[in-house]
């Protein structure tokens, strides 16, 4: 897609009644739910952290969507597919502001050509006692991405195009901490197979293109 037809689309965007847990349930895996049922009380103390939905320009003027994927380490998250983001930290003044700060720390995006056009329903993630706060942005210039070696393996570029083509929607059988061979809801992208959390996201976040495009 051109990115003049996604710049066109920023007042919708902005302004659409968000889709929230519903969207995000379409993506959610078969044992979510019973985890969260027995982690009630650990959520009442649950850490936070922010993440950005990046959209950008590539060279060609199409739309892109950026991912990274973590490096293996001993945790929950290692060697998953995710958005530029981290836990708040007491310096930062916002949630906005710990998405933004993340995202040029991991992927090199100066937060001073990033606009956040607004906030997305909140996640919870039971593995990591999160409530990962998500955030969709644009910057309106191709950037050079520059990767944060210690934590991000790979930055991924996803066309939009890509993004919203149903067939990208997949169910995969994955291993978790929780289940061994568990069939998932995912998307399918750049070779990537993205589930969880993030792909609860990523479901909210194109259900609210789908009306603003």
């Amino acid at each position: 897609m051109d990115f003049s037809v996604f710049l066109y689309s920023i007042p919708k965007i902005k302004n659409i009644p968000l889709p929230a847990e519903p969207s995000q349930f379409k993506m959610s895996p078969p044992f979510r739910e019973a985890l969260q049922a027995q982690q009630k009380e650990e959520m009442k103390t649950a850490r936070k952290a922010a993440v950005m939905a990046l959209f950008y320009p590539d060279e060609n003027k199409h739309t892109k969507l950026v991912l990274i994927l973590r490096k293996t380490y001993r945790g929950v998250h290692s060697a998953q597919i995710g958005f530029p983001g981290g836990k708040l930290e007491m310096f930062d003044d916002s949630m906005a502001s710990a998405a933004l700060r993340e995202t040029e720390e991991e992927v090199g995006v100066s937060k001073k050509y990033v606009e956040v056009l607004r906030a997305l329903t909140k996640v919870y993630i039971p593995p990591s006692n999160f409530f990962v706060h998500p955030f969709i942005g644009v910057t309106k210039k191709t950037p050079v991405f520059m990767k944060q070696d210690d934590e991000v393996e790979e930055i991924i570029h996803v066309s939009l195009y890509d993004f919203l083509n149903p067939d990208n929607v997949v169910n995969k059988k994955v291993t978790t901490s929780y289940k061994k061979d568990v069939v998932v809801p995912a998307f399918s992208l750049n070779g990537h197979i993205v589930w969880g959390a993030t792909a609860m996201m990523l479901s909210e976040i194109k259900d609210l293109l789908k009306q603003a495009l």
